[in-house]
């Protein structure tokens, strides 16, 4: 190996998420085959997102991409890597990569597709999974710290709520019939996927219908959504009462079984779409049938990006992506945040064990390394 760091991987039981531990990994050790290379994982991002892959690991195949020995997982999370061995004639030795990595301190990938910015893994248990997660970034080495951290922490739920903005548009939104004077609702507001979808949301309003935007959050986070300047109410979910019963669509970033049951009989009828797209309340996780108004779904954003990559071209939905993320940042993100840096395995662990409860910081986001 290249780097001095022992190879590690945090473990975590499918079935009983707050059981885990670390362990050696031996695969980094053997001799790599022809396209093959192997990253050491720098740094990575952890949100409540990263607690939603493992609540849907099975369901979405989350556990498929880095497998482990049963009954243990490897939760996958977004950050950046160095490239310390290769057998690839295009990807060498000291360049630096961002994309979709286990919570181990190193991956190998079997390097297929290669552009100027990307390259795409073909390791062959990953080859009927969804494909956006197996694209690699090759990242210029003048990045700062700063954006990478940012990229870490955002761009991916970024790119969901891009596609939960651009899925309501697509299938709503256009219909001013069904949302003239209508009300698009967010649960767990000051997640970072809630507010990218409220500031697209936002952002987008003026071409569309005159909907409102509402955010649904705790006493404790309710000065940080309002902050946010992305919502136009924000509502205690003690109030749910409070809200107008006139067509809605609900945006469930919360998992929270009881909260949905709730809101649906509280709109009945004018419920007229409802998804789950995470699982912050994990614990609380409980499906709910038979409610009033729309029946809820789950949003997948990898089939939205596959639509609309056969759509518009998998370059141009890029370019789309990667402009509003610049507003994004510009406009919203720079001054919400605080950057938090920890390393070593009890810090990974104490984040870890954080997130799941449910306490994490709005407006600080965690940036971990082995």
């Amino acid at each position: 190996m290249s780097n001095n760091l022992a190879a590690q991987d945090f473990l975590v039981q499918r079935q009983a998420l707050d059981q885990t531990r670390f362990a050696t990994a031996t695969g980094d050790r053997q001799a790599l085959q022809p396209r093959q290379v192997l990253l050491a994982v720098d740094r990575f991002a952890f949100t409540a997102n990263n607690i939603t892959y493992a609540i849907m690991g099975d369901a979405l195949s989350y556990w498929a991409f880095f497998p482990a020995e049963e009954p243990w997982g490897r939760i996958p999370v977004w950050g950046f890597a160095d490239v310390v061995a290769s057998a690839s004639d295009d990807i060498k030795v000291g360049e630096r990569i961002y994309g979709f990595f286990p919570l181990s301190t190193h991956l190998v990938v079997e390097v297929g597709k290669v552009t100027a910015g990307t390259f795409t893994d073909l390791t062959p248990h990953r080859s009927d999974l969804p494909g956006a997660y197996n694209v690699y970034l090759r990242c210029s080495k003048d990045t700062s710290a700063r954006m990478e951290d940012l990229q870490a922490l955002l761009r991916p739920l970024f790119t969901t709520a891009f596609l939960i903005d651009d899925f309501l548009a697509d299938a709503f939104l256009s219909d001013k019939t069904m949302f003239d004077a209508g009300q698009v609702i967010l649960s767990s507001a000051s997640s970072k996927t809630a507010f990218g979808t409220a500031f697209m949301l936002h952002k987008n309003r003026d071409s569309r219908a005159d909907y409102q935007i509402i955010g649904l959050t705790s006493a404790a986070n309710r000065a940080f959504v309002e902050g946010l300047g992305c919502y136009d109410r924000v509502v205690d979910y003690a109030d749910l009462a409070t809200l107008e019963q006139r067509p809605s669509a609900y945006i469930d970033m919360a998992g929270n079984g009881d909260l949905r049951s709730r809101l649906h009989h509280h709109l009945g009828d004018a419920m007229v779409y409802s998804c789950q797209v995470g699982a912050a309340h994990w614990d609380q996780a409980v499906p709910t049938k038979d409610l009033p108004g729309a029946k809820p779904t789950m949003f997948f954003a990898p089939t939205q990006l596959k639509k609309r990559s056969e759509e518009w071209g998998a370059d141009q939905l890029q370019a789309r992506i990667a402009a509003a993320w610049q507003v994004f940042i510009d406009d919203l993100a720079q001054g919400s945040l605080e950057v938090v840096h920890k390393s070593g395995p009890d810090a990974i662990e104490a984040v870890y064990r954080e997130t799941l409860a449910g306490k994490a910081i709005p407006d600080k986001g965690y940036i971990l390394s082995f």
